[in-house]
């Protein structure tokens, strides 16, 4: 609308000025469709897809025998999580995914943290030092179990030979087939989950890279003058590690616990290749590949892996309602 005098009231455009706007910002909405459809195709056949059809998968009596004659919607029940909750082997198998879980977690940022506090101040070859804490990280896992399977052989190990020759071993330890043995400290003899504590140990070393990246990067980040002004203060270092450093450092720590306990607690290849499963070092993971491979029974494999991930997501979700806002407020 103009007035006689032909000028236009304010906040007002030509009929052509809209138009144009219009047609930019579909062609700018056709655009970004465009792009992001390639990544939103395979975020749904690699990702929404598997999880939906496990789902299914869940609540049907599904065998590897039957699953091509059954179809995609077949007979629905709860007998999967009947089966996966009533076997006992699947409690068992929970409480040594919590355990492998929670120290592998530890020991993997208990690691790092020590790497990046020693290497944090320069020296000559530092970058070397650095790049090479990184091989556990990128090396191929096939190699690397091969190297500790290898290492720790009790007939031809290099752990074992040099065990019973300066340690005074009375006989080679099976690391990797031995479910437990008997230790005595202070008098009392305690059996120790031999195989079960150097998968855990194998985890911390193949995992503390990370946590070395992260930790080194904040590390870089702590202002000078804080520490300085401890110094001046009269702080040892101790103490300056604990009252100044460490707070810098905990909400990262928070968060690389978080990842590091989702990966482990799913993780497969590891034990798998190690151990098989043996000697008391079967976590959820390779209870759900034996079922699906040594049984053929897709449904309670499927059912396992569901319960899993329901039990990881409380975790992760009381975590978040317990924890996580006590650290963003400190």
């Amino acid at each position: 609308m103009s007035t006689g005098t032909g000028v236009r009231p304010p906040g007002t455009a030509p009929v052509e000025e809209r138009s144009a706007g219009r047609t930019l910002a579909h062609a700018d909405a056709r655009a970004g469709v465009a792009l992001i459809s390639p990544t939103l195709v395979v975020v749904l056949v690699m990702v929404v897809v598997p999880i939906l059809w496990t789902v299914l998968l869940a609540f049907q009596r599904l065998r590897l025998l039957n699953l091509r004659s059954s179809g995609l919607f077949g007979e629905f029940t709860l007998g999967n999580f009947d089966n996966v909750f009533a076997a006992p082997g699947f409690w068992s198998a929970l409480a040594t995914t919590l355990t492998y879980s929670v120290l592998g977690t530890a020991g993997a940022i208990g690691l790092g943290l020590v790497a990046a506090l020693a290497l944090r101040r320069p020296f000559r070859g530092r970058g070397l030092v650095r790049a090479v804490m990184l091989l556990p990280y990128v090396a191929p896992i096939v190699a690397a179990t091969f190297a500790w399977t290898t290492m720790l052989n009790p007939q031809f190990g290099v752990v074992n030979h040099w065990g019973t020759r300066l340690l005074g071993w009375d006989e080679p330890i099976a690391f990797l087939s031995q479910r437990s043995s008997e230790v005595s400290v202070l008098g009392m003899t305690i059996g120790v989950p031999t195989a079960l504590f150097t998968v855990i140990a194998f985890e911390a070393w193949r995992s503390f890279p990370f946590a070395f990246l992260f930790l080194t990067a904040r590390l870089q980040a702590v202002p000078a003058t804080l520490e300085e002004a401890a110094t001046v203060d009269g702080a040892t270092l101790t103490q300056r590690f604990r009252y100044v450093v460490l707070p810098q450092l905990m909400p990262t720590i928070a968060v690389l616990a978080v990842l590091r306990f989702i990966w482990t607690f799913n993780n497969f290849d590891d034990i798998y290749l190690l151990t098989g499963g043996g000697a008391g070092t079967e976590v959820v993971a390779v209870s759900v590949f034996n079922a699906l491979t040594a049984r053929g029974d897709i449904g309670g494999a499927a059912g396992q892996a569901l319960a899993l991930a329901a039990i990881l997501a409380a975790l992760i979700g009381l975590y978040l309602w317990r924890f996580a806002p006590r650290e963003e407020g400190a």
